[in-house]
């Protein structure tokens, strides 16, 4: 008569059971180092590198992917990438006609040909710019929210901002009279991209952003821009305040926009010599330190139903009075 088993016990006899410690020895010795991802054909990594055999062994003939007799289908962005978008046929155009180091030239399948499209796919042919059939909702997320890109994109590297003396002495040596607008506390970059069309419109030379609490030159800016961004560069200064007391030992009048200013914008007789424009923040304004550096504050006369402008709308009514006034002494 067989004893009873102890609780907990397994029965049976020496065969294999469940669980691990069943296994025979060859289950034990494991199944070797995990192949490289490449070597995987299922694993991205082995699919590319298939593509690329298959790629060399044609010869070379067009780039992996690449359409016969057309674009290439665009590659899914790196992480990490720190490139721009420039979206719209404007800046676009703008942004290849001022020869920027576009990567890559983003085009809509079937899109309306017009003679800007036709212009930017001659300019991106001539300079070797890969050019990159996508579809609309490829081209919507390269957009961002609430971006138009009319079918066309361009991938350029980060903005290179210029040294504000070397602006400031770029402009002097053209001989040309400085009319500079500084920006202090825009944090919204399509405000930054207004003023910058703007600044073109009038005849302002440059702009002068903080290098902290400041919107940058960012897609958005290049979109609002309108292709402004190519044609007007923007220097970064590390500190606002030092930079304007610098530009006035030169010669250069600092004029602040405020609601409160002491002199209105109509009055103003400084407009003909070597002017730079402060514009700050809808909210708060101008800082304190911005304040008391500048050689006079104007105000723009409003309606008193209404607060205040918004800072690219007062920035250009700023500069065409400059301009209306330069243009009038000539």
């Amino acid at each position: 008569m067989a004893k009873p088993g102890r609780p907990g016990a397994a029965k049976g006899g020496k065969g294999p059971t469940k669980g691990t410690g069943g296994k025979n020895k060859r289950s034990l010795e494991g199944r070797g180092p995990t192949p490289k991802a490449e070597d995987r054909a299922w694993h991205p990594a082995g699919k590319r590198k298939a593509a690329a055999e298959r790629y060399a062994a044609a010869g070379g003939k067009g780039a992996p992917g690449q359409r016969p007799g057309g674009p290439s289908r665009a590659p899914k962005a790196k992480a990490g990438d720190d490139t721009e978008n420039v979206t719209g046929r404007n800046s676009v155009l703008e942004a290849l006609r001022a020869k920027i180091p576009a990567t890559a030239f983003y085009i809509a399948q079937r899109v309306e040909m017009d003679d800007r499209v036709k212009e930017m796919l001659s300019i991106a042919t001539n300079r070797g710019i890969p050019v990159m059939e996508v579809t609309r909702p490829e081209l919507d997320r390269m957009a961002g929210f609430d971006g138009v890109h009319q079918g066309v994109a361009l991938k350029v590297p980060p903005y290179e901002y210029a040294h504000p003396q070397d602006l400031l002495e770029e402009i002097i040596d053209r001989g040309a009279t400085p009319l500079l607008v500084a920006l202090d506390g825009i944090t919204d970059p399509r405000n930054l991209g207004a003023i910058i069309r703007s600044t073109a419109a009038f005849g302002g030379q440059g702009l002068i952003i903080p290098q902290r609490r400041s919107a940058g030159v960012n897609s958005a800016a290049w979109k609002t821009s309108a292709g402004a961004a190519a044609r007007v560069p923007v220097a970064m200064a590390s500190n606002l305040t030092t930079t304007l007391k610098e530009f006035k030992k030169q010669g250069v009048f600092v004029l602040g926009l405020d609601g409160g200013g002491d002199v209105s914008l109509p009055a103003l007789e400084l407009a003909d010599r070597p002017v730079l424009i402060v514009v700050g923040s809808e909210g708060k304004g101008l800082s304190r330190l911005v304040t008391e550096t500048c050689d006079q504050i104007v105000s723009i006369p409003i309606s008193a139903a209404t607060e205040s402008l918004n800072a690219g709308i007062a920035a250009s009514v700023a500069l065409y009075q400059v301009a209306t006034i330069r243009a009038a002494a000539e």
